[in-house]
């Protein structure tokens, strides 16, 4: 069997080349601004983003701090990240290879879904500098009415994921990582569901039960996901509003 490690690479091998088109919040500039702006960064700030990805959230702050610094374990995903970061760093986020105390911000989107909680967050906060602010921005469930149809359909998408988020998880283990202020910025996107699922990764028998999730919901689930169901010359379109939480901790 694979470790998280190995899993979460061969996951997102499979998604880099349709990555930055695989869902609508990947681009959204009202999403990457709510990040730039919750980090409250300068010209002279030295910016972490851990998970980096493609480097879209890293192509935010570039050009508007002194360093972005990205890092990452999958190849395939950080070699289109390069152009969008100062410095590229290929490692694991549970043992940051960086001293105390050296970034002004570090940030994180959809990445410790990922990650051991426990050991990542305290990493974060040993490498920001006092005054310095954690930002993460993660999909959550509404409320415990829907957990259960959500992470389900979250699984499905990407079986990679060890963690699932309800409102409010993340404030807990963010004051016990050592920040001494935090606070979550609710943000919907609205999602094409088929679109959504067609990340590369995942066979058609989990997008098509992804699709019966939505198409027998119950109304606790639905109702929360304002989900749409429609048929418009016998294609199905399935839409769903889908909560982020940008997690903002300070230390």
């Amino acid at each position: 069997m694979k470790g998280d490690g190995e899993n979460v690479v061969q996951h997102f091998t499979a998604r880099a080349e349709r990555y930055d088109r695989s869902s609508r919040w990947c681009t959204d500039d009202a999403l990457l601004d709510l990040i730039f702006e919750s980090a409250e960064v300068g010209s002279e700030s030295r910016v972490l983003d851990i998970a980096c990805g493609t480097g879209l959230v890293s192509a935010r702050f570039k050009g508007r701090v002194a360093e972005v610094v990205g890092l990452d374990l999958t190849p395939a995903m950080a070699e289109q990240a390069r152009e969008r970061l100062d410095t590229f760093v290929a490692g694991s986020a549970h043992e940051l290879p960086f001293a105390d105390s050296t970034f002004d911000a570090v940030v994180c989107r959809q990445g410790i879904q990922f990650m051991d909680l426990g050991r990542v967050l305290p990493e974060m906060v040993r490498v920001l500098r006092p005054g310095g602010r954690l930002v993460t921005a993660d999909l959550h469930a509404y409320n415990h009415l829907d957990r259960a149809e959500y992470f389900e359909v979250l699984r499905l998408r990407n079986p990679a994921r060890r963690n699932f988020f309800v409102s409010g998880d993340l404030l807990g283990p963010l004051f016990e990582a050592g920040c001494t202020q935090v606070n979550a910025l609710p943000y919907v996107s609205v999602e094409d569901v088929d679109a959504w699922s067609d990340n590369g990764a995942i066979a058609e028998s989990r997008r098509e039960a992804i699709r019966d999730i939505y198409r027998n919901g119950s109304e606790a689930f639905l109702s929360r996901h304002h989900a749409e169901i429609t048929s418009e010359d016998g294609v199905e379109r399935i839409v769903d509003h889908m909560l982020f939480h940008v997690t903002v901790g300070l230390k």
